[in-house]
């Protein structure tokens, strides 16, 4: 039996272990929160090298993508390189592939998605290409990085602007504490009441709200009008919290196991222990012929449903 395991910065409450079948051969897939313990997660992973098949982490990026450009997380980094010997994914390279595909399904296989439809993407810079699959398609983008991440009221329309500001903020980004730029531990079991109030206007303005659960749970206000919300990493508590919130339908973008999905960065490490090959081998054409193999598809949930 393969072994995956995700260190993740995240809260310890999320943490969830299952066994499932992929192409025939049997996986235990776990997931170990530190809540917010970047030593405990450096400890963790000491402890797991070697010792299982691939490892995934939780609740940080390692690499950003814009288009060509690759943007390293100085945070990140020090996590992987605590790593000697079992391969390790941030799930940023399945991102670029698997949520580009979702948009695909959504616009040609569901009324999900459609042009003109109006989008807000709490976080674009962590997924670039579900940011920029979106716009392709027609969609009337509000990219929220400034608002939700740096807390400037600037919302950004084109991937062209978007690009311009990752090109141009990242390069000192990347070297900053990562729990400034995002709510780890404890954080990702509240809201920020303040800017909920702040921000509750992109939310209702919206038809579709996208990108990383953890930020669109911490500014979401109540009395949604049944937005469709397009994530991953989502258990039970967070389906109710989304029925309670008024949102509609909770599409996400990785499978789901016994009632939860998990991180991209779980199931690109469980897509890494099949393929077997050393990562800097590993393509986006190696992830796009394993999804079609593994026949993964986005987990549609009408949150109304009786």
């Amino acid at each position: 039996m393969k072994q995956v395991v995700s260190v993740s910065l995240g809260s310890s409450r999320r943490d969830h272990k299952v066994k499932v079948e992929l192409l025939g051969e049997q996986f235990e897939i776990a997931r170990l929160g530190t809540d917010g313990d970047f030593q405990r997660a450096l400890e963790l992973l000491g402890e797991l090298d070697g010792k299982v098949d691939a490892i995934g982490l939780g609740g940080i990026d390692v690499y950003i993508y814009v288009r060509q450009k690759r943007y390293a997380i100085q945070d990140g980094l020090k996590l992987v390189n605590a790593v000697k010997t079992t391969p390790v994914v941030d799930g940023s390279g399945l991102k670029n592939t698997l949520e580009r595909e979702v948009v695909r399904i959504l616009t040609g296989q569901t009324g999900l998605l459609k042009k003109g439809m109006k989008v807000l993407m709490v976080s674009s810079l962590d997924r670039f290409g579900m940011a920029e699959a979106l716009y392709d398609m027609g969609c009337d983008m509000t990219y929220g990085d400034l608002i939700f991440t740096m807390g400037m009221p600037y919302p950004v329309k084109t991937v062209a602007e978007l690009e311009e500001i990752a090109n141009r903020t990242l390069p000192e980004l990347v070297k900053m504490p990562f729990q400034m730029l995002y709510p780890t531990g404890k954080k990702q079991e509240s809201q920020d009441e303040a800017k909920v109030q702040q921000f509750a206007g992109y939310y209702y303005d919206a038809d579709v709200i996208a990108g990383d659960f953890h930020l669109i749970r911490r500014f979401m206000p109540g009395g949604m009008s049944g937005q469709t919300i397009l994530t991953n990493t989502t258990t039970r508590e967070d389906v109710e919290f989304l029925r309670e919130k008024g949102a509609g339908v909770l599409v996400t973008t990785t499978p789901e196991f016994e009632g939860r999905s998990f991180g991209t960065n779980v199931i690109e490490a469980a897509m890494v222990a099949i393929m077997g090959k050393p990562l800097e081998q590993i393509n986006p054409e190696d992830y796009l012929e394993l999804l079609g193999r593994l026949n993964f598809k986005p987990h549609i949930l009408n949150l109304h449903d009786n």
